[in-house]
Formats: structure tokens, C-alpha cells, sequence
């Protein structure tokens, strides 16, 4: 590990993080993170993109997995083009969907091309 580099970080220090893309496009923020109760990992990362200026923002359940933390730029990396994610499921900010419906839960990682996390040890 580089200098300054951790293995523990505060999820407030995560929240508002900008996410880039390969690329090194903006690709939109860290709005908040759902941890699983049962066993204390982050089952997704929800990440706002789209809108002016906040508003108007959809947000998109990612998982856990999809992400990289790049402790040097202070950013999240995501192997995501900008076009697939604007076509990726979402919701808005009153309108959750039931982060907890196994459904729904397997179509967004299927989406990401991400093995559901509850199908993986931890």
C-alpha cells in the first residue's frame, strides 16, 4: 500500500465522493451506503448523476463491487460508461425502490455484471 493509504474508512467520509469512470469522466457522487444488519458489509453505494446543480439528480443503486476507492485522487472509479449508465435502473430521491427485494436486487447487479453480494462470502 501507498503512503496514506487505509484499509478502514468512515463511511462519512465517503458520503459525497465523486465517482469517475475509466475514462476519468464525473460520472456523479456518493449519496449515501446501505449496509447489510447481518453481517456489516456495504451492499450497495447509492450514487446521484444527472440533474443541475443537485437538482433533478436520479440516483442508481450500485453494487459494492462495481466500485474502486482511489485513495490518492479521493474518488470512487467505476468501469461504467456514461450512455449505460444513463440507461441503468434508477429511482429518485422520494421514490426508493425495496433495496431488499431479491428481485430487483439480482436485475441491478445482472445490470453491472456483478454476482449478487448475498451470493458471495464474505
Amino acid at each position: 500500500m501507498g503512503k496514506n493509504h487505509r484499509n478502514l474508512l468512515s463511511a462519512s467520509t465517503l458520503i459525497g465522493d465523486k465517482v469517475v469512470n475509466l475514462k476519468n469522466e464525473n460520472i456523479g457522487k456518493i449519496e449515501d451506503l446501505m449496509i447489510v444488519l447481518k453481517d456489516g458489509r456495504v451492499g450497495y453505494a447509492v450514487l446521484s448523476f444527472g440533474g443541475i446543480l443537485g437538482i433533478g439528480d436520479k440516483l442508481f443503486a450500485i453494487p459494492w463491487a462495481s466500485l474502486r476507492i482511489d485513495q490518492e485522487k479521493e474518488c470512487f472509479v467505476m468501469d461504467v460508461d456514461k450512455d449505460k449508465l444513463d440507461n441503468a435502473p434508477g429511482f429518485d430521491k422520494d421514490n426508493w425502490p425495496d433495496m431488499e427485494d431479491e428481485a430487483w436486487g439480482v436485475a441491478v447487479h445482472s445490470y453491472y455484471n456483478q454476482k449478487p453480494y448475498w451470493t458471495t462470502q464474505l
